[in-house]
């Protein structure tokens, strides 16, 4: 079993490595600072999507946007469990994550409806560069993080110093994931 878990442990390390390089270079409209911290940056690649990577991605009938209890406190996930993110960088409702950004961090598929502990009037949706929209949550769009495997990792907090968990009030929560997040299931 440990073994397993230092395999699960590397495969998600070097994953990681593996997206801050290509979403951490040198996008139109980066900035030095992002470039620095390994955030993602926005990109004018034409037809960046979010075909894949995560689960759980919006439904015809409207993604469930609900609470969970978690060791960074109560956070935002959808009706899978599975933990949403804000990007600091992107502007009040206007997602600025794009091309290869997308690949680690897919859009929330809008519509959206609230669920258990979250606030329906903060709820919105943003249409995204390439037509689709976007879930919004007190006007920040919301991702997903591709690592994450399972409902309640929050494998994606703090990365690059611009990614985060949200709280019921839609604030980012800036502290960081304990180091057992997203290796021993609990």
């Amino acid at each position: 079993m440990r073994t397993h878990i230092g395999l699960r442990t590397a495969a998600a390390g070097l994953f990681g490595v593996a997206l801050l390089a290509g979403c951490g270079g040198g996008g139109t409209g980066a900035s030095t600072t992002e470039s620095a911290t390994g955030g993602a940056t926005a990109s004018e690649s034409p037809g960046g999507t979010a075909s894949g990577g995560a689960s759980g991605s919006g439904t015809a009938s409207g993604e469930e946007i609900s609470t969970a209890s978690t060791s960074l406190g109560t956070i935002l996930v959808d009706e899978d469990g599975k933990t949403l993110y804000v990007f600091a960088q992107d502007s009040p409702g206007k997602s600025t994550c794009e091309g290869q950004c997308l690949a680690a961090w897919p859009p929330v598929k809008g519509p959206a409806k609230a669920g258990n502990g979250a606030d329906a009037a903060l709820l919105g949706t943003t249409q995204r560069s390439d037509g689709s929209t976007q879930v919004t949550y007190k006007d920040a769009p919301l991702y997903y993080y591709a690592a994450d495997q399972k409902p309640g990792d929050t494998t994606g907090q703090g990365v690059g110093g611009v990614w985060w968990v949200v709280s019921p009030q839609g604030q980012p929560i800036t502290g960081k994931a304990p180091a057992s997040t997203g290796s021993s299931g609990y």
